[in-house]
């Protein structure tokens, strides 16, 4: 209503960024309403575990029809399965995301058996705990899987939400693409990339027109199962702790249904990202080592 209102009335340029400051300070603490799911066909990448898992869970108990996508057939078939369990609807797709003529097909093949996609989380690429303590991710690889494998998707993708009329593309980024840190070149990198991506899109679409909107959801790598406690180290426990897979889910399709343009789970780590940046190069350094948690997560 208070957005509604500001476009009845006949402002300037400069009118219009003061008021667009003061309804996003609004919504601070009125957020918007929660938007309804049902019906929409959601493509989750990297569906098989994790974050990805708990997002086509989660959207199946929305009344979205899932497409389930995953390297890993065990893992995406037991995600679907589950699903079906909690009487849902979704189907399992085989694929490589770094493969563009394997998207091409899998993306074809989803719109044949289900409709043209409306939904697109892309999920995998994003690192956990696991990952960074355990098994650092090669170069290529990183690049591969979480900036390239945008560039195939958007490309298959996009002409159906344009046929569909309606679309809304949820990009999740590892809080290293707020701020770089030490051990974390090629994942900063590639966050980084994410994030550029992401905004230029916005950019994209909103002078196009296009009812496509873009979602960039910044996440804490603290997401883990009970077994890896052990291997995290915090300086300040309280401030920062950890967080259930299936909590963060449902964190981020919570913004995803208020159609937030960016935020990050939780949701202060956004604006630690921005202090960060906008801090002398020594003081943000400071806070970098006071803040760390032992783990090279950016």
């Amino acid at each position: 209503m208070f957005e509604k209102l500001i476009h009845k009335v006949k402002l300037k340029s400069y009118d219009h960024i003061c008021c667009s400051i003061l309804v996003a300070f609004y919504r601070t603490f009125n957020p918007p309403s929660l938007k309804s799911l049902n019906g929409e066909v959601a493509m989750v990448i990297g569906a098989g575990r994790g974050i990805g898992k708990e997002i086509a869970v989660q959207l199946s108990q929305l009344g979205v029809i899932v497409a389930c996508v995953d390297i890993n057939a065990e893992n995406c078939n037991a995600t679907v399965q589950c699903i079906i369990q909690l009487s849902g609807n979704a189907k399992p797709y085989i694929c490589d995301v770094t493969n563009e003529d394997q998207v091409t097909a899998t993306v074809t093949k989803i719109i044949l058996e289900i409709g043209e996609i409306t939904m697109l989380f892309h999920c995998c690429g994003f690192p956990s705990s696991n990952t960074l303590i355990r098994d650092p991710p090669e170069i290529r690889q990183t690049i591969d899987v979480s900036v390239l494998s945008h560039f195939w998707l958007l490309d298959s993708v996009l002409p159906s939400m344009q046929r569909a009329g309606q679309g809304h593309i949820i990009t999740l980024s590892s809080v290293a693409g707020l701020s770089g840190g030490k051990g974390s070149v090629p994942l900063s990198a590639a966050q980084f990339a994410v994030q550029g991506l992401a905004e230029s899109l916005h950019t994209e679409l909103r002078h196009s027109n296009s009812n496509i909107i873009i979602t960039l959801v910044h996440v804490y790598p603290f997401i883990v199962r009970a077994e890896l406690l052990e291997d995290i180290r915090f300086r300040i426990p309280s401030y920062f702790g950890t967080m259930l897979a299936s909590e963060a889910a449902k964190k981020i399709l919570d913004g995803v249904r208020r159609n937030y343009a960016e935020f990050s789970v939780p949701g202060y780590l956004l604006y630690i990202g921005f202090l960060l940046r906008m801090l002398p190069k020594k003081a943000s350094f400071m806070l970098r080592d006071l803040l760390d948690t032992g783990v090279d997560f950016g």
